[in-house]
């Protein structure tokens, strides 16, 4: 029987790993290989039943204050995940994206001998291009989501394939013919994370509310991926409402951000997977971030913005489709312009489509075959 760890840290990562899980199991009964899946993740793997050895489900942090505070979480799972990796000694151990944690992980298979397929590689032409070689001595093969990473890894030795974006797929299969966009439905995604929200979504709350004096016919629905972030949302919306009692009324769900990708009209969201969805999907976004100041501080040291853009829907085209805010700039002032633009009618409406329909070209292989197949192909297939 064929052993496969899956490793997925972040809420993206677990639903590419389930995913994954899926297919793998597909492809050993058309082989007649017995399979047998285990590793790390969340409420998606765990779905697709997946028997985790580590519920990653609220591990997902960003910022280096963030990760301090669960450091010593992170040690004790990361020495249980070693130990019954060398107990069990798994044909491969695929890593999906999560490099902070991986990165360690990985090292520690390949000194146990331990075959390593990363599967959506680390940021590293963002990061740190000093972890390329590290890269190339601990794994077996990067599999990689972004055409242009394939020229990233290029000189290193690591054996690297595009492998196409898993959401083209994911998209396409969750599209509902029978659901029309709303020009008027206007979408919130204030992001997965703790303080991504309490970050974020003020400043999205007050930008609304000046949006709805001047576009009265608006409605307003906020999408959480599940319901403790849903719960916080409805924390800062009812302290945001008790000193403005003129912000527009809100609906709120847990666990439809694909339904509302379809039918909303137009959205501000967190970066992230999730822009990338959007634009599969066909919604124009205004889009920012903001991180912690100590961790940003920490970050101008280390980071450079790739292309000039930190969205993944940027990055890809080269060039801004989504209109981006960092740190300072997410306020209403700048925000407020930049959503009227998109609005239907407004003047890069056009240009948006537009290039949302070029970065869904740009994610596909010319294989004909589905970015989960061909990953899962690529793990079978040493």
């Amino acid at each position: 029987m064929k052993k496969i760890w899956i490793v997925a840290g972040e809420t993206s990562g677990d639903m590419y790993g389930a995913e994954l899980a899926a297919e793998l199991r597909r492809l050993a009964a058309e082989r007649g290989e017995p399979v047998e899946l285990s590793g790390m993740g969340g409420a998606a793997m765990i779905a697709a039943g997946v028997p985790v050895k580590v519920d990653s489900t609220e591990l997902g942090v960003m910022g280096a204050f963030e990760v301090l505070k669960l450091i010593f979480t992170f040690i004790r799972i990361f020495r249980q995940l070693v130990r019954a990796a060398k107990a069990e000694r798994p044909d491969a151990v695929v890593l999906i994206d999560y490099p902070g944690f991986n990165l360690r992980f990985a090292r520690a298979m390949h000194r146990a001998g331990i075959p390593v397929y990363w599967y959506i590689s680390p940021q590293v032409w963002v990061w740190n291009k000093r972890r390329l070689p590290i890269l190339a001595r601990v794994c077996t093969k990067m599999l990689v989501i972004f055409p242009f990473e394939v020229d990233v890894y290029a000189g290193t030795g690591l054996r690297t394939e595009f492998v196409g974006h898993p959401l083209t797929d994911l998209i396409a299969g969750r599209r509902d013919p029978a659901i029309t966009r709303d020009g008027n439905t206007f979408l919130l995604l204030p992001g997965s994370r703790r303080h991504e929200v309490e970050r974020l979504l003020p400043p999205m709350l007050e930008t609304i509310r000046q949006l709805r004096r001047r576009h009265g016919e608006l409605r307003f629905h906020l999408a959480a991926p599940r319901e403790k972030i849903a719960a916080l949302c409805r924390e800062i919306i009812a302290a945001r409402r008790r000193k403005h009692p003129d912000l527009p009324e809100i609906e709120l769900s847990v666990g439809d951000t694909g339904y509302w990708q379809q039918r909303a009209g137009t959205g501000l969201a967190a970066s992230g997977t999730v822009t990338v969805e959007c634009a599969l999907a066909g919604l124009p976004l205004v889009v920012g971030y903001k991180l912690n100041y100590f961790t940003l501080a920490l970050a101008g040291l280390f980071v450079k913005l790739y292309r000039g853009f930190f969205t993944m829907v940027n990055i890809i085209a080269g060039r801004e489709i989504y209109q981006e805010f960092l740190q300072w700039r997410f306020r209403p002032r700048k925000l407020l312009p930049a959503v009227e633009a998109i609005l239907p009618g407004g003047r890069r409406r056009e240009e948006v489509e537009a290039g949302m329909r070029e970065v869904a070209a740009l994610l596909k292989t010319d294989s004909g075959e589905s970015a989960i197949r061909r990953t899962a192909r690529a793990v079978w297939e040493p």
